[in-house]
């Protein structure tokens, strides 16, 4: 069972590590607004990061912006350096969780799990990077479970709503789901919106490394997942979606590798039929479509060599028309995006078998919330995180390496995910064969929950 009791010698239920970066600045700020949800009603917390002058300048500006002056006080600072093991054991030795907000984690990430792994706390991190995530499977899961440690990556946007919709979708589906395509929409408000451009420095070496990242994971030597039902079609490199009437293509981050390892978990430790999965991301009007193809082009000719990494990197905004910036986005752009997530399974309805003919009833779930990046992203990661605390008997029987689905399939993180923002609603299809002709049915439909 998980330790998340603190003591003398572990005061804290939460380290925030990397607090002064961009998107730390924000976790700081969610978990200052929670802390009447950790145990007992109380959440004992503390920041951490190589400067504690910039430290106490996010404490300062979280207390000023919640109009909470007692964080100033309260709030204890730890001195930590990711080049600098002592420190980070010292860290980890007084604290039940680690929240990682250092990245690139390719980087940066590596010494921050050891130290977890081997002083015995948790740790959660909102990675997007497949070869860090895969990797940290690969060198730690043995030694974690061993210590009864949990480490649980990609906790942000997007792999929470991916991985949990995916899974919800599936328990919602009345019979034997095989398959499910997402797609994601952003929507800005009137001043636009941007992404911070510790997202494109993890991209472009990323796509780098790609051939590292096959090379690692021909080391797991896994088996095929069997397919059940129709064999799920990949689609093309762009497309208009009808579903959500944009232009599409497939998703570019971890959420499909992500998706896969849980499924491949669930399969092989709970016997459950592995679902297919396909994801993809709408682009818009075909003006995006032509600003795409040309910003496509231009990082895949200069990711291959040391000096075209360089000037991506030196200007994001340049090369990826504005989308990513040194600056990020401004509190006002936040405030005006939103995401949404839709799914669209398909499978069999209880009593048919899955082997048996074409796929007989369909499901549409969906999965919005606020700003992706720096306002979804550290609800998702804390209540993650207070989804360890406060059910640590609901989490898997043995510590490891788990993606967010494997680790929370049996607590309630969707419920306390609907209670801030993050919504998952559903829709089921009744598909129903008549000799040649198909008659679709509208069967049940489902508010979204904690309304």
């Amino acid at each position: 069972m998980a330790l998340v009791e603190t003591s003398s010698s572990r005061p804290y239920h939460l380290v925030i590590f990397g607090a002064s970066g961009f998107t730390g600045q924000f976790v700081v700020e969610e978990v200052a607004r929670t802390v009447s949800e950790g145990p007992k009603g109380n959440l004992k917390w503390a920041v951490a990061g190589r400067s504690k002058q910039k430290l106490e300048k996010v404490v300062e500006q979280a207390a000023g912006i919640l109009s909470k002056p007692e964080l100033r006080t309260e709030v204890d600072i730890i001195v930590a350096d990711v080049e600098e093991p002592d420190s980070l054991a010292a860290m980890c030795k007084k604290a039940v969780i680690v929240l990682n907000c250092v990245g690139p984690y390719r980087f940066y990430g590596e010494p921050v799990v050891k130290a977890c792994v081997e002083n015995g706390a948790h740790h959660i991190d909102i990675c997007g990077e497949p070869q860090f995530l895969e990797g940290m499977q690969l060198n730690y899961s043995s030694q974690a479970a061993d210590n009864g440690v949990y480490i649980i990556g990609s906790c942000g946007f997007d792999s929470i709503p991916a991985d949990m919709g995916v899974l919800y979708t599936r328990d919602q589906f009345k019979g034997t789901l095989t398959a499910v395509e997402s797609f994601l929409t952003v929507s800005t408000g009137p001043d636009g919106g941007c992404i911070h451009d510790g997202t494109w420095q993890s991209a472009i070496y990323g796509l780098a490394d790609s051939q590292k990242l096959q090379s690692l994971r021909r080391k797991f030597n896994h088996k095929p997942l069997p397919t059940v039902g129709s064999k799920l079609k990949r689609r093309g490199a762009l497309f208009f979606s009808n579903d959500i009437q944009q232009y599409t293509v497939p998703f570019m981050g971890s959420d499909p590798s992500v998706v896969k390892r849980t499924q491949r978990f669930l399969a092989e430790e709970h016997q459950a039929m592995p679902v297919q999965y396909g994801a993809y991301a709408g682009i818009g009007t075909i003006g995006n479509v032509i600003k795409l193809l040309f910003a496509g082009m231009m990082f895949w000719f200069l990711v291959k060599f040391s000096f075209g990494r360089n000037l991506l990197i030196k200007h994001p905004e340049l090369f990826s028309f504005g989308l990513f910036s040194k600056a990020g986005p401004t509190r006002k752009q936040m405030e005006a995006s939103s995401f949404q997530f839709a799914f669209y399974g398909e499978g069999y309805t209880e009593g048919e078998d899955p082997c048996q003919g074409k796929p007989n009833a369909k499901i549409r779930t969906l999965v919005q919330g606020p700003e992706c990046g720096y306002v979804a992203t550290p609800i998702a990661m804390v209540q993650a995180a207070l989804t360890v605390l406060n059910e640590s008997t609901a989490l898997p029987k043995k510590g490891g390496v788990y993606t967010p689905a494997a680790a929370f399939a049996k607590t309630t993180l969707i419920s306390r995910l609907n209670k801030h923002g993050i919504q998952f609603s559903h829709l089921l299809i009744c598909i129903i064969n008549i000799g040649k002709f198909t008659k679709s049915t509208t069967v049940a439909v489902f508010p979204r929950q904690g309304q």
